[in-house]
């Protein structure tokens, strides 16, 4: 089965777009107003709505109201929620959409136990740990750390790149990989290029 692939951090129709182009599976708009790759609901649904079928959108949120979140689905055609912050599974639970919960990977973290925790989830996305960030860090975790039996549920993300990504798809075999700064030409604007080296990666990874 290939991996599947999600670029976050889209802040423009026309990245959204040539991520569609170029065969991404998902795209990622991220809610959380202290992050440099913020979109408001205006622009969130102007981006949606120039999307083609099947492209899955994923609306990211980091310790917010629940008022605020569901003011989010109601505007804006998300068909998948990520929670990037410090949530419980119940906090998670209750929306009218499916939803995956970001690990940040501290030392420490028992992924099993995460995994019942959270066993709600359609998937559990595994981040780089940084003090005070709750992602984009643009660093890599051990990958390690990743039990072979969780695989098919993990969306591999921090510090993925054109360059790394084979490598993390050969030795994790998650279902999916999620990139944002690894294909930025600054913060919130993507490079067509790397995007389309990215997926390239992913693909020789699969092969």
């Amino acid at each position: 089965m290939r991996t599947r692939i999600k670029i976050c951090g889209i802040t423009r129709v026309e990245d959204a777009a040539e991520a569609v182009r170029l065969g991404a599976d998902a795209i990622g708009l991220v809610f959380y107003p202290p992050s440099p790759r913020v979109v408001s609901l205006q622009q969130a649904k102007t981006i949606v709505k120039s999307l083609p079928p099947f492209v899955t959108v994923v609306g990211l949120f980091v310790n917010q109201d629940r008022a605020e979140i569901e003011r989010c689905i109601d505007e804006v055609q998300l068909d998948l929620l990520q929670f990037h912050g410090d949530e419980t599974a119940e906090a998670c639970s209750g929306y009218i959409r499916p939803w995956i919960k970001a690990i940040r990977m501290r030392e420490g973290v028992d992924l099993a136990e995460v995994e019942r925790t959270y066993n709600s989830a359609s998937g559990l996305l595994l981040d780089s740990y940084q003090a005070g960030v709750p992602g984009g860090t643009g660093q890599c975790f051990d990958w390690r750390r990743i039990p072979s039996t969780l695989a098919s549920r993990i969306i591999l993300a921090g510090g993925l790149d054109p360059e790394n990504v084979d490598q993390a798809i050969q030795q994790v075999h998650p279902y999916a990989v999620d990139v944002s700064g690894g294909v930025e030409s600054s913060k919130g604007i993507k490079d067509a290029t790397k995007i389309e080296a990215f997926i390239a990666g992913v693909k020789r990874g699969d092969n």
